[in-house]
């Protein structure tokens, strides 16, 4: 209760972020293959960042 009101860290942003790509990427790849793949490619970018962050 007391991490209500406690603001996310940019680690955690990024974690959030990359995982609602990778969802994304997911669900266009019995759709759309290319799209799918440009979402794959957005969520690596983001992976990216996190391990730099260390």
């Amino acid at each position: 209760m007391f991490g209500l009101f406690k603001k996310k860290s940019e680690k955690e942003k990024l974690e959030e972020l990359y995982e609602q790509l990778l969802a994304e990427a997911y669900k266009l790849s019995t759709v759309n293959r290319t799209a799918s793949d440009a979402k794959t490619a957005e969520a690596n970018a983001v992976l990216q960042k996190i391990e730099s962050l260390g």
